[in-house]
């Protein structure tokens, strides 16, 4: 049996920040959705691979949530942080914001659950190396709620989706 060692949800959040350019533009003016969803996964994806310390692949996105339009020349700010580590699973919350340039003030536009898996060299899954350990409310608020959507994810699989 593998045995875990542990990691705070602080040692892997990670913050990626960008300007968003003409070439992230749809022709409606906005930030295309597909480009933002590229964004939040490879910042779940350095989350999880900064937690485990080892290559991960994305094997699910839940509750994917576009909640504002955004455009050339706003700051995105998106956050990822570990919420459940299963076998070879991790669940990352990856939330985006858009930060305003003169207060900082951050308004959320998405939030997105992503179901990291450890992989090993030759690409196949393998266990986690730590586990997590919620410290504050909040943290802990949030692993409980891992936990139901994990038993929905397992269940939806099971009903052919």
């Amino acid at each position: 049996m593998h045995e875990k060692g542990n990691k705070t949800v602080a040692d892997s959040l990670t913050e990626w920040i960008k300007m968003v350019r003409y070439e992230d533009i749809n022709a409606a003016g906005r930030l295309f959705g597909g480009r933002l969803m590229e964004w939040m996964d490879e910042v779940a994806g350095l989350c999880a691979l900064r937690h485990t310390g080892s290559d991960v692949t994305t094997a699910a996105v839940d509750d994917l949530q576009f909640k504002k339009g955004v455009y050339v020349g706003d700051i995105i700010v998106i956050i990822a942080r570990v919420t459940h580590v299963g076998n070879s699973s991790i669940e990352v919350r990856t939330d985006a914001y858009t930060e305003d340039k003169e207060t900082g003030c951050r308004n959320v536009i998405n939030r997105a659950y992503f179901t990291e898996v450890c992989i090993d060299k030759d690409g196949k899954p393998c266990p986690v190396p730590y586990d997590i350990i919620p410290e504050t409310e909040g943290e802990k608020a949030e692993y409980e709620s891992a936990k139901k959507r994990i038993a929905m994810r397992k269940q939806r699989r099971k009903e052919g989706f």
